[in-house]
Formats: C-alpha cells, structure tokens, sequence
C-alpha cells in the first residue's frame, strides 16, 4: 500500500544522539518510548553499502516492535524484534496485505550487543543486505520515511523467528536523516567498541540507559510558544483550529493518536483496495469493519472504558457519519444553553456553508441496498409521518422520517476532517501534531501557561509553552477533556486525589491551594438505545457486513474503486425518523429511529432468515432527564463512567418503551415483516429490564464539562483566565438527533465568542 506523503510532512524527523560511545541518528517514540537509532558505514566504505548497525531500546509494555525501511507495512522489508529470554530475536519478514507477514530471505541480522532487565530490552544489531529488497531500496545518504510498529501482546512463540503474532497495536512514521548518520569509526563499533572522538550533539539532555550502565544522550527541542494550542482533533478541536489559523493567530493542534484518511497520512487501506490511497477512513462502506471485521481496532483510545477516536477526526472519523443541522431547540435555555446562544442559526449557516451534507452519497443518482425505506413507509405512513428530505427542514422532528444523511461528499468520508483540516493545513500559521499525549496545563494560579505532553520532539520534557496573552482550548471529548482538567488540579476533590496517588501525574499538579474546586465529570448524558430486529422478504441484510474489510461482494468492490459509487459510498444506515412522545411526568422526550440493513445481536427462538435481516435502533434523546458521571477509574488515570447515565429516570424507560411498543404494532400491520428480537418468550418490558449495559449506550456522551457549571458562556473554564473547552463535554443536555453537526456548529459559535474576549493574543 503506498505511502502518504501528507503525514510526513509533520512526521517527527531523528537527531544525533550517543549510547555506549556510538553516535546514532534516531529518535524515541514519544507514545511508547521505544528509541530506534541507526549509523551506517562511511560512504567511501562501498564493500559494506548494504548495511547498517542499528538499535532498539524497548520499554518491556512493549512485547514486540517492528520496522518497515519503506515507510509502509506492505510491499518493503520489515523486520520484527522480541525478547526471548535474554536474548533479542530478530525476524526479517515480507507482507503483501494486511495479513501475517512471512519470513522474508536475504537480510542478515547479528548482535552486537545486548540485554534484557526488569524495565527494558535493547539490542544493538548489525544488519547486513538490509538496504534493498525485492523492488524497493531506502536512500542511505538521503531522508527516507522509515516506519515503527509495536505490539502489546506477546508473539506466539518467542523461541521461533517465524512465528505468528497478532496485528500491531500502533504504528508511526519518521523522516530518518540517513545523511548525518555516516561514520568512520562504523568498523570500531562492529566490533561494540565506542569512538573516542564522538562530539556530542549541540543540545542534549543526559539520561542513564535502561539497557545498559553507559549514558545516553538524547536531544531535546527547543520549545516555540503559541498563540493558541488546541488540544484533540475531532468535530470542535478541528472548527476552532480552523478559524483560529484563519485569524492569523499561531496554533498548534495536538492529537493522540495518529492518522486516519489518506489526506491525513493515513494508509490503511482494505485488502481489496490494494494499491489506492484509499483507507477505510475514506471509504464509507468500511464503517461497520471499525468495529471487529478486520481484527484491528488501533483507533480507539486505550485508556477510556468506552469506543473514543484516538485519530486525527476522533469520533468523525470511525462514526457512521449521520450527519443532521442542529435544532433551535437543541440550543435553546429550556436545554441549559445561555441566552447568549439561542441564535445558533447564524452558525449553522456557516456550517452548512463548509460541510453540507447529502442523503444520496453515490453520485451516480442511484441509491443502493435501499430495501429498508419502502418497508419503513409501510410502518410508518399509518402511523401520520411525513417523509421528508430531514435536513432540508432541521426543525422537523417529530412524526418525520426520510433517507438518512450523512457529511460524505464525492464517495469518501468528509466531514472536518476534509474541510476545516484542509484550509488550516494550508497556512503556515498552524501545525499538527500527531502521537501527542497532553496529561495536563501547567498553570500559574487561574493562569494557564501551557501544556505538558509527552512528545519531548516538541519541547523541553515535553512542555509547550503559550505566548503572552495565548490561550489553550480542550477539545479531547466528553471522557479526555476532564481527565486533562483532573491532572490539572481542576475538578472534584475525589478526582484530585486519585490524580495525587499517581506518581507520574502528581509531579505536574499546582499547589493543592490552587486546586479549583469544579463539577467536572457529572451531569453526564448518553441516548439510551434498544435494538428492535426484524425479517422481511424484501431486504438484502448484506451478509451482516462481515466480509466488507477481507472479502466484499466482487461487483460492489469493483464498482467503488472505479468511481467512488455504489454500496461502498454510504455507511449502513440507510433510513431515520423522529417522534416526540410526553412521558407520565408531563415533559417531552424526543425518539430517534435509525434503520439499517443487517443486525447487531439477534436473540430468538424463532427460525429465520439471517440474509433478511434488518434493525431498528430506537434512541431516547431531547428530553432525557436521567444523568451520570465520567471520571478516573481508578490511580492509573483511566477514564470511565463511574455512574452510568442511563435510566436513573424511571421516566426515561417508559417513554422508550412506549416508543417501541407503537413500532412494534405498526409493524403487525405490514405484510411479511416479522418481529425476531424481541420474540414471543419475552415482554418488552422484560426486554429492556434485561439488556446488556454494554448496549445500552449511544456514545454520544455530551455534560461533563456543562456550560454554565464548569464553563462559562463564553466557554470559559471557571475561576481560569485562557482555559477553554470547545467539544461535546460543554453541551449541557442532548440534542435531538447524532450529535456531530451540533458540535460542529457549537463551535463555530464558541470561536467566534473567544475571538471576541479582550485580552487575547
């Protein structure tokens, strides 16, 4: 699969660094501080052009790292290193897909030196026959992107160099500057001795190797201060980056994870896909393979107890992409907005302006796999709905229904990532980093002074600092903003105090008499959601989606990569409708329907169909009283629920099931349409009693930074004078529909006002 030049281009690049009197050019992963260093012979050496001695020194979370000298996983040689006891494997292999690579013939690969302890694995290696291989070479004398993967479960055999593993955990790139890594004393170090005459580089910072008990030296960046840093990637972080860059303010945007579309870098692509620069971020189709079909899941965040987008796009970029214009309602005060934001119009125009959305994705006019939508009719024109074209008229929403819409455009996943992200790339004002981690902002009393991260490529032990007057804007989502605001002395004193047991995360706390004292975490909604499954002879489930990642339908496939139409344009929904029900305390809730091909779990004990198969996932939104709370889950620093959000309202549960009941005897009436789930051994009731909180949720999760109780209307954290947030933690209640174009439009009102407060940069 090719290589992506857009991700390089903001790829970290290696420096000079000395370990055991040998000068390496290389660089330490800051996600999992692995550091890979390389030295190669002097060029005028052309017996020894094929080689290099290189090392690893591996924290031992890691159980295996590899490095694809091509700079992607397919197609270029790859070698993978373990420890096995106290020995380093070496294990040279080829891929020609996203499969188990085999072992690839030519390389050789010896130990300089080694060792393996209680915290780290290091081998220093020569490897001979390593600079070309079948088709492909990397510039020894040039700058070439090189690859790392790593793997948090251990090979399957250690003692065997063709054993199998599972699928990497994380991947990233750097540009290897092979130029200044030539060396006349290379023959000295085959032999593990270190020069005597090794200047050290200009600027270093001295640390006791792990692997070793010589000393490493390793660089550290000067810091550049900004006007503004934003923190995560996703529907806000990305609108405020935008229009902040637009501005003329200097903004650095930090991101945990890595790529995702082929603009971004990304170069995931599907098997069937092979040889496009199109990855299963781009490809609509491929939403449903986010979540198992491929065996890979890297995209979600590990240390949130619920699926978060650790992406460039966060959640926009892994969602199924329903995509609907924000109600007034959605924003009015009987919902917990300020009276300063009930004229959202005006922002959902400049949204729609960047990001319009379509509800026909395929641009040949047709619509596909579209059996669902005349069934739908059939249940739901008794019933008084109007079909409608839904974002043409936002503000219908209750007894509407019509084709879903999404923020695709031109057969691919739009969305911020396509709009906001581009126009800010372009402009020299802004930069991107990717694999960056914030824990916390380091604060002068209520001043912030910048973030602490762990990307030591960027700053000083990872510290960036903001310029006079700048500002920092959260925008990690409803679980990372308030754990970045716990490890930053802000929030409940039960939070804080997790965050002080942590060694690691207690260094970087203020003084406990600076701690502000915030409802951060609580106030927390979700949409309840219940699945209804259904057979009817007219529907085509699609295989349940299984085969999309490995094996589609061939003319489906096919047709996709000749002109971005057909099946694979559209993620699986295929039909939406709302309904707005009083419940028996007297207060509106609002029901959203989302219809699909396919199921998600059918339990019954009836015989059907399963190529007939189609569901109905009813959410419980506007409306919603019942609340939970986000927090650490335990000293570790993981975020979860602490309290789940659903159905603390006994009212909540009686709406829905009223909402489902009247589906249910709509569908009674519709030839040939059969109910499976739930089936005749069981109530509703006792099926919604019963269902798994596992399942429960949405993953719309939107309160625990609730404007008005954390910030203030200016999205402002309280008692702070430049902290912002500016994602789904600061809507106080839940939107009617999916939430992204809410977000997204939130925050183009929320930058606006920011732009507008005195005192900034």
């Amino acid at each position: 699969m090719p290589a992506a030049i857009g991700l390089f281009a903001s790829a970290q690049s290696s420096s000079a660094y000395t370990d055991q009197g040998i000068t390496f050019q290389g660089i330490t992963d800051a996600t999992h501080e692995v550091t890979y260093g390389f030295v190669f012979p002097p060029l005028s050496d052309t017996s020894k052009a094929d080689e290099f001695i290189g090392e690893i020194i591996v924290p031992v979370a890691n159980k295996w790292v590899g490095l694809a000298y091509g700079g992607q996983m397919v197609g270029d040689l790859l070698i993978v290193f373990w420890p096995n006891g106290d020995e380093i494997m070496y294990s040279p292999r080829w891929a020609t897909g996203y499969i188990q690579p085999v072992l690839y013939d030519g390389p050789t690969v010896t130990t300089i030196s080694s060792s393996v302890n209680s915290t780290h694995w290091k081998a220093i290696y020569r490897c001979q026959n390593c600079t070309t291989w079948s088709g492909g070479s990397f510039d020894t004398n040039g700058t070439p992107v090189f690859a790392w993967v790593i793997g948090l479960t251990a090979v399957d055999d250690p003692t065997d160099i063709d054993t199998n593993f599972n699928e990497h955990d994380d991947f990233g790139f750097w540009g290897q500057v092979n130029s200044a890594a030539h060396s006349d004393d290379y023959d000295i170090y085959l032999t593990g001795g270190g020069s005597s005459t090794t200047a050290s580089p200009t600027t270093t910072t001295t640390a006791t190797s792990t692997g070793s008990t010589t000393t490493t030296t390793q660089p550290i960046a000067s810091a550049t201060p900004y006007d503004y840093i934003v923190v995560g990637s996703g529907a806000g972080g990305l609108v405020v980056s935008d229009r902040l860059s637009e501005q003329g303010k200097s903004v650095i945007l930090l991101e945990q994870g890595g790529p995702s579309t082929s603009m971004t870098g990304g170069t995931d692509t599907p098997p069937w896909a092979d040889g496009t620069d199109l990855t299963r971020f781009d490809i609509p189709g491929e939403f449903q393979s986010m979540f198992g079909s491929s065996g890979q899941t890297y995209w979600f965040c590990k240390d949130i107890t619920t699926f978060a987008g650790c992406l460039v796009g966060g959640g926009t970029s892994i969602n199924g992409a329903l995509y609907w214009y924000p109600t007034q309602d959605d924003f009015s005060t009987a919902h917990g907005w300020p009276s300063s934001w009930t004229n959202i119009d005006s922002y959902r125009q400049k949204l729609m302006q960047r990001l319009p959305s379509t509800d026909n994705p395929s641009s040949d006019g047709i619509r596909y796999l579209n059996q669902t939508m005349g069934v739908m009719q059939q249940l739901l024109t008794p019933l008084g709905f109007t079909h409608i074209t839904i974002n043409d008229n936002p503000e219908f929403k209750d007894h509407a229904y019509g084709y879903s819409a999404y923020n695709f455009q031109q057969g691919k996943r739009w969305g911020p990532v396509a709009t906001y992200l581009q126009t800010a790339s372009q402009r020299s004002n802004f930069r991107l980093e990717k694999y960056t981690v914030v824990t916390s902002v380091a604060r002068n009393g209520s001043t912030v002074t910048g973030v602490q991260t762990n990307n030591t490529a960027i700053g000083p032990n990872g510290f960036i600092p903001l310029n006079p007057n700048g500002r920092v804007i959260l925008s990690a989502g409803s679980f990372g903003t308030p754990r970045i605001l716990f490890q930053s002395g802000i929030g409940p004193s039960d939070m804080i105090s997790l965050v002080q047991q942590n060694a690691a995360a207690a260094a970087f706390l203020p003084p406990s008499s600076d701690f502000i004292d915030l409802p951060v975490g609580m106030n927390v909604q979700d949409n309840p959601s219940i699945n209804l499954m259904f057979t009817h002879p007219s529907i085509d489930s699609y295989d349940n989606w299984a085969n999309i990642w490995g094996d589609p339908r061939p003319a489906d496939a096919a047709q996709y990569l000749a002109s971005q139409t057909g099946v694979f344009a559209s993620s699986s929904p295929r039909v939406n409708f709302w309904r707005a029900l009083e419940g028996s305390d007297g207060n509106t809730r609002y029901i959203q329907g989302t219809v699909r091909p396919g199921f998600d779990s059918v339990t019954t004990d009836y015989s059907y169909n399963s190529s007939q198969v189609f569901s109905i996932t009813m959410y419980l939104s506007t409306g919603t009283t019942s609340r939970g709370r986000i927090g650490l889950t335990s000293s570790s620093l993981g975020a979860g629920a602490i309290t789940q959000p659903w159905f603390t309202d006994p009212v909540d549960k009686e709406t829905l099931i009223q909402g489902l009941q009247e589906i249910i005897n709509a569908a009674a009436n519709v030839s040939g349409l059969t109910l499976i789930t739930p089936d005749n051994t069981t109530t509703l009731s006792d099926y919604v009693d019963n269902y798994p909180s596992s399942s429960l949720g949405s993953n719309h999760w939107v309160g625990s930074c609730s404007i008005g109780k954390v910030v203030d209307e200016n999205a402002k954290v309280m008692n702070t004078d430049n902290l912002f947030v500016v994602d789904a933690s600061i809507v106080p209640s839940l939107v009617v529909g999916n939430p992204q174009g809410a977000i997204m439009a939130m925050a183009e009102m929320a930058i606006a006002k920011i732009l507008a407060l005195s005192g900034g940069p």
